[in-house]
């Protein structure tokens, strides 16, 4: 069994080319005392960035944020379903400080943290607040040191106190006990002296009201909401033991990982009430769990419910997946995948001369390690004569990050302590925030698959450059708190269970994650980086957070329609959210199907697919592929969608459907950035195919050699030549014709003029002739020729990539893809020359 004292990846100071640079956000006076690494990406990390006032969502079931002389905290007491998001909005209903504070913002501080909770103090004097916000715990706990507790309504008038009527201006309500109840409009909240009788006087006026102490106190007062009379009696038994901070432990034995909290207690652990969310109580093992009536708070992760003790452990299933599927490409797809890989790895150049210069972190690293999966799979289908060229290109392009000439050098943020891009650290709008912390495990990851594949063929590559790649490994998966110049799992969320994408900008307020699929590899590309490289608590400490990223991913991303509502487990019991199938954007306060950037069905599933990996395979549950299948299938079916989106769609769903993703594959031109047609082609081959009928589909591909066109509308043949490059078909006799290469590109083909070596080209808006006038093929020089359904043998429509349009013979004609169905498409035969 490997255990959890996994020793830090490395201690070495980051040297990348682009040297050290200073974020435009430090942190604030609140780490007075410590010295960076510093998270910047937690719950409560919005206390240290910018203003510190930032409100944040915790501790859990509680939001809060900070003023310069008192803690602020509150439960949602709204829910609702606008059709889009289910909200949950932020909401103080208490504020609790003491009489003596400055009222200074500097006079507060982060005491400690760790990987779940921080302990905060405002002070003054000799007179201290000392708070420990540890998530799951129904109370909020504040240990005074000689100072005078100030409790301020922040939700109206206070109407009870002690069981006493408060009248607005009137004399002070005195109540002396351990016990206080306290009405105001966010509804009831208790109050607990665990330090012997208290007198506190709540006094109602000017709109709200306030509970102040009589004199200075020493000792522990703690805060509940009280949602119904039922959860009291719970309550008061379990208030004397509170928790202080949390140990997140781990430990990995052969293909399971076992993943513990425990909490550090004042008195009986055993007795510690916390509260679990749904994703929890699925992977507890053995829990003591009191009856769900006993006390219960929603949350935008649905229920939150009590466990006892002080020992949470859980169970999960590590992934044995690394380079390659599990099984085998199906025969009926290998010899397009081996086609598709030489067609592919041969549009990558010869390696000698670098692709052009990598305009930012997030693109480079997700185009380049598509192509990075053409020598993996060129691997497994026995081609290794072609890897040299992949890996040759991959060097060429990564020389870029060790060059002082690239504009966009990974530099080392000093402020927090990470690796960011350097131009991006002085402005947030570079690189979607990276030089703020946002989305380093998408990014990261990227660049740690695009780093293994090289290292797995090129051993002396990986020992020049290890310690360079190592520090995006340590930026995102650091183990230890060792480590004196990264956090530790930088975006990890321990107690919400997934990652978080948000960091320190704009002041560090509503977590938030879109792409829980690039969450996935981000600790996937860790996987392979360590794994190539022997760093064997890395990689176990990778496989873990893999593990607990696609859980969390299953949860709170993928939604069933028919699930149960009632279900103990359930984070949306609104049957109406869960037919959106797929949330876009989890945050902290609302979780809807939309993004940032876009709004169609395809685009919100596809972010939570790509890319797609080996590893992908244990993301798709089935329930949810064929609800997000029938979800999207009005913009699948529609042509004015883009063919990037739909290809991951098919591969999710080729987990349900191999030959139903591999029909629908078959007419994609485009694949996005992020994928490629081998990858696309591969995936589908390798899904577990229980019928063993053939996956692919013979007959779906461009004929290819020299041909002569013939329109059969008018019977013409189609011209083309230097002085006039359109395609025309007037030609009277096939001697008149122009003759083209049909040659191969990916489920389509190119046309070039032989006399001009030049490429047929069609514009994106279907207005223009087609022509005979570029002489490289890309996007727009791809076209679909295929039978025309319900015509004569040998008779084909001709369908354009750059549009998805069907080319048309005009009056005049002239060739234009302007055709909106196959029917409305101008048929031609193919004479071959």
């Amino acid at each position: 069994m490997v255990h959890a004292a996994f020793g830090p990846i490395g201690t070495d100071r980051p040297a990348p080319v682009g040297g050290s640079v200073a974020n435009t956000q430090p942190p604030n006076s609140f780490f007075q005392g410590h010295s960076p690494p510093y998270p910047t990406n937690d719950w409560w990390v919005g206390f240290g960035a910018g203003d510190g006032q930032a409100v944040v969502a915790g501790p859990y079931p509680y939001q809060s944020n900070l003023n310069n002389n008192s803690i602020l905290f509150g439960i949602s007491t709204k829910r609702d379903f606008d059709g889009v998001s289910i909200h949950q909005p932020t909401q103080n209903d208490w504020s609790v400080g003491f009489v003596e504070h400055s009222s200074n913002p500097k006079d507060r501080k982060a005491v400690s943290w760790d990987s779940q909770s921080v302990t905060l103090q405002y002070f003054t004097g000799s007179s201290s607040l000392t708070s420990y916000l540890v998530p799951g715990s129904p109370y909020l706990t504040f240990k005074f040191d000689a100072a005078t507790p100030l409790f301020t309504s922040q939700q109206g008038l206070i109407t009870s106190f002690g069981g006493k009527a408060v009248v607005v201006n009137g004399a002070a309500v005195a109540v002396s006990g351990t016990k206080f109840k306290v009405v105001n409009t966010a509804g009831t909240y208790v109050i607990y002296s665990l330090n012997g009788s208290i007198t506190l006087s709540a006094s109602a006026a000017n709109g709200g009201g306030t509970i102040r102490a009589s004199t200075k106190f020493s000792g522990v007062l703690r805060v509940v909401k009280l949602n119904t009379a039922g959860h009291e009696a719970l309550l008061d038994q379990r208030v004397a033991t509170y928790p202080t901070g949390v140990s997140t432990d781990y430990s990995v034995a052969g293909d399971t990982g076992t993943l513990t909290f425990k909490w550090n207690v004042v008195g009986t652990a055993s007795d510690l009430v916390m509260l679990t969310f749904p994703h929890h109580r699925m992977k507890m093992v053995s829990p003591n769990f009191p009856a769900t009536s006993s006390l219960s708070y929603m949350t935008t992760k649905g229920n939150m419910y009590p466990a006892l003790g002080n020992t949470w452990t859980f169970s999960y299933a590590l992934s044995t997946i690394t380079w390659n599927p599990p099984r085998p490409a199906e025969g009926s797809c290998v010899p397009s995948i081996v086609q598709g890989l030489e067609y592919e790895i041969k549009q990558l150049g010869d390696g000698t001369v670098p692709p052009p210069a990598a305009a930012d972190f997030y693109f480079w690293g997700g185009t380049v390690a598509a192509k990075a999966r053409l020598a993996l799979i060129a691997e497994a289908m026995g081609r290794t004569d072609l890897i040299p060229k992949v890996t040759s290109w991959l060097q060429s392009t990564f020389n870029g990050w060790f060059s002082a000439n690239n504009p966009y050098l990974p530099a080392y943020e000093t402020g927090w302590g990470g690796m960011t891009s350097r131009s991006a650290a002085t402005d947030i709008w570079v690189d979607y925030g990276n030089g703020f912390y946002n989305d380093h495990h998408f990014h990261y990851g990227y660049f740690l698959t695009v780093a293994a594949v090289i290292a797995k063929y090129d051993q002396n590559w990986m020992n020049q450059h290890r310690a360079h790649i190592n520090w995006f490994l340590r930026d995102i998966v650091n183990p230890s708190t060792s480590d004196p110049f990264f956090p530790v799992a930088r975006c990890r969320d321990w107690f919400a269970g997934h990652s978080w994408a948000s960091g320190i900008g704009n002041g560090a307020g509503s977590r938030d994650q879109e792409s829980s699929g690039e969450a996935v590899n981000g600790y996937y590309g860790a996987l392979l980086w360590a794994t190539v490289t022997g760093q064997t608590d890395a990689a176990n400490y990778a496989r873990l957070l893999l593990a607990t990223e696609i859980h969390g991913a299953q949860v709170y991303w993928q939604m069933v329609p028919n699930s149960d509502a009632n279900a103990r487990d359930q984070p949306y019991p609104e049957a109406e959210a869960r037919r959106l199938v797929t949330m876009g954007n989890v945050q902290d306060w609302q979780a809807g199907a939309w993004l940032f950037w876009g709004n169609q069905r395809v685009q919100i599933a596809a972010i939570q697919i790509l890319p797609v990996t080996p590893d992908k395979e244990l993301l798709f549950g089935d329930a949810w592929v064929q609800a997000m299948w029938a979800y999207t299938q009005q913009e699948i079916n529609d042509p004015t969608f883009e063919d990037s989106w739909k290809s991951v769609i098919y591969l999710a769903y080729s987990t349900h459907s191999p030959q139903t993703a591999a029909n629908f594959s078959s007419s994609l031109t485009s694949w996005g950035s992020g994928n490629t047609y081998t990858n696309q082609l591969h995936f589908v081959a390798t899904r577990p195919n229980p019928t063993k009928a053939p996956i692919c589909s013979s007959g779906l591909a461009n004929p290819q050699g020299n041909f002569v066109l013939q329109s059969v509308s008018n019977g013409k043949f189609v011209v083309s030549s230097g002085a006039n490059p359109n395609l025309m078909a007037t030609g009277a006799s096939q001697t008149n014709g122009v003759t083209l290469n049909f040659a191969f590109a990916p489920n389509a083909g190119t046309l070039k003029s032989v006399s001009t070596s030049q490429f047929v080209t069609a514009d994106i808006t279907g207005n223009f002739t087609l022509a005979a006038a570029r002489p490289v093929a890309s996007g727009w020089e791809i076209f679909v020729v295929r039978p025309k359904q319900g015509a004569a043998s040998g008779v084909y429509t001709i369908l354009a990539g750059s549009n998805k349009k069907y080319v048309v013979v005009n009056g005049d004609g002239s060739l234009v893809n302007s055709g909106a169905t196959e029917a409305a498409a101008a048929g031609f035969k193919l004479i071959q020359v």
